[in-house]
This record gives structure tokens, sequence and C-alpha cells, in this order.
């Protein structure tokens, strides 16, 4: 069965802004990791998205889950990019979509899938803990 991983970031109060990741693993329909938290300060969402994939590529290798992985994203330019070869035109997140690249590479099997934001409702929601979580130490 397969691993998938369901990513999501976000750049709070502004684009860019704030920016925090988060990602939720499941094997066989069970949860066998989750983590979220800053991706950095005036940073814009594709940067945030970019950091959450990291973050979940980096977590699947740790955990030797390399074969048969889905990561499911909201961001429509994340997946374009990985999965459809989009062009990648310039922007601050260029150095993460890099080393996103990079690690892809490291898989056996791996896929990207577009899914509307409902469905990334766990992933969605950490994101916007962590942001809560940052913005409180920031007063």
């Amino acid at each position: 069965m397969a691993v998938v991983a369901f990513i999501d970031g976000l750049a709070q109060p502004t684009n860019p802004g704030i920016g925090t990741y988060a990602f939720v693993i499941y094997r066989d329909n069970e949860k066998i990791a989750e983590d979220c938290g800053l991706a950095g300060s005036n940073v814009t969402n594709n940067f945030a998205e970019y950091y959450a994939l990291v973050m979940a590529l980096d977590k699947l290798k740790s955990i030797r889950a390399l074969r048969d992985v889905i990561v499911r994203s909201d961001s429509k330019l994340l997946v374009g990019q990985m999965a459809q070869g989009w062009k990648v035109k310039g922007g601050g997140y260029i150095e993460k979509f890099k080393e996103a690249k990079d690690l892809a590479g490291e898989f056996v099997s791996l896929r990207f899938e577009w899914i509307p934001r409902e469905q990334n409702a766990e992933a969605d929601l950490l994101s916007r803990i962590a942001y809560n979580r940052h913005s409180r130490k920031e007063r």
C-alpha cells in the first residue's frame, strides 16, 4: 500500500509574510508522522509550500519510505512543477525547489497529486496552528 503525505505551507498575514509549514503522513490509512513549524519570516506562500515538501521528504527518507509514495498538495504550482515539468521562472522559493527536486530523486517511486484545499484540511490546520504559535511569540 502507498504511503501518502499531505503537505501545506502558508504566508501570513501578508504574502510575503511569516511562513509556516505542515505535513501529515499516512501508511495504510494510519497516521505515522506529522510536523509543523516556522518556514521563515518575510517568505512567500510558494516558499512555505516547498519548505513543507522538503520537510516531508526528509521525514519520509528517515523512516525509509522511499517506494510507492504519493505527495498531495493544494498548491497547483508545486504539483505542476514537481510532476508535470512546469517552468520555474524565478522567485524566492527557487532554492527550496532545487532542494525538493534533489530529494525527490532519491525516491524509488514518488507521485505528486493536486487536491482541493478541503481535502487537505489536516495539513492546512497544522500550518495555521504553527502560524498562531509563532505570531503569539512575536507579540
